[in-house]
């Protein structure tokens, strides 16, 4: 029988594994599975995958890239995802997702680029949180929902652009954003929450 299901933990903390191929049947991948893979350099996710849990790739100090085969049936990146994944540079978030959890992306301090597509309708918290190299990100008008601490600790992200309805800022979205010079905040934003932009040190605030 072919290979269907990549199980917990099946490759946490092998610290010496820098290549592995995902066979073609495989539907799932359950939680934490490549966990602390610190020599992990780059994977590609097939699409026949429809099932990614948490915290898969969290803490694979070396992983730089990370490929979703066309068409890709993922709807969510989990919690923790790629958290402390801190060579990971850019990624393509595929158009089948609609909702990025909490911490998905948190420490990935080398992250530059990344495109979150018109799918996505919720963003939860802490999810880009402490990811320092970003200096811009375009939230798209598909975004109905973000959550506390979204964007706190981007140290270099100069310009934001809200596209999206949201209709609230919460606590904490860009706290010490520190570089922040331009964001272009919707109409549709009635309330923005006690300590939204703290530690903002640009002139503009």
């Amino acid at each position: 029988k072919s290979l269907e299901t990549i199980q917990s933990t099946t490759f946490n903390e092998c610290t010496g594994l820098s290549k592995i191929k995902i066979p073609s049947s495989v539907t799932e991948i359950q939680s934490g599975a490549f966990s602390g893979c610190e020599s992990l350099t780059e994977i590609t996710i097939p699409s026949s995958v429809e099932s990614i849990d948490d915290c898969v790739f969290s803490e694979c100090s070396s992983l730089e890239k990370i490929t979703f085969e066309t068409p890709s049936l993922i709807t969510t990146i989990r919690g923790y995802f790629f958290s402390k994944c801190a060579s990971l540079k850019e990624i393509v978030i595929p158009s089948s997702v609609t909702s990025i959890e909490d911490f998905a992306f948190s420490e990935c301090t080398q992250l530059t680029e990344i495109l979150i597509p018109t799918s996505v309708t919720s963003i939860g918290k802490n999810k880009f949180s402490k990811c320092s190299s970003l200096n811009q990100i375009t939230i798209p008008s598909s975004v109905t929902s973000i959550g506390e601490f979204s964007f706190s600790g981007m140290t270099n992200i100069v310009e934001i652009s809200i596209d999206c309805s949201i209709t609230s800022l919460r606590k904490h979205t860009f706290n010490s954003c520190e570089s922040l010079e331009e964001i272009a905040i919707p109409q549709s934003v009635k309330l923005i929450e006690d300590l939204a932009f703290e530690g903002c040190k640009s002139s503009m605030f």
